[in-house]
């Protein structure tokens, strides 16, 4: 099963991430990758860079960010694991680096299935 982590931060201290959370961090990212769990990964810029495209009412808008979001989706990550539970378990243990290694950073993961052609059965 594949699953798709959405990071969020609530609040971002002002200092930059120190050293040890970002070798933590790739450490953390090369065990799950050698482990065959992590398929991919990366940052996100600041929804100021980004649109949203919507559909309302027959009719498509498009809005420029920033959006008014608390909470700003900064990274991905996308699992390929056997469990839901698998998928929990990595990304517990990279919001545990933040709060190791970064104090006063407060956020969020969701974790989603991502569907496959084994989802939808041919009639």
């Amino acid at each position: 099963m594949r699953y798709v982590v959405l990071l969020k931060v609530a609040n971002q201290p002002a200092t930059p991430p120190p050293t040890e959370l970002m070798e933590a961090i790739a450490a953390l990212g090369e065990e799950a990758t050698k482990a065959g769990a992590m398929l991919d990964n990366a940052g996100l810029a600041a929804s100021a860079e980004g649109a949203r495209v919507a559909l309302t009412g027959g009719k498509l808008s498009v809005t420029d960010g920033p959006f008014a979001e608390a909470k700003e989706l900064i990274s991905y990550a996308l699992y390929q694991v056997r469990s839901k539970e698998e998928a929990v378990e990595w990304t517990s243990r990279f919001l545990k680096i933040h709060r190791d290694h970064w104090e006063g950073w407060e956020g969020e993961a969701d974790i989603l299935r991502v569907f496959g052609p084994e989802d939808f059965a041919s009639a």
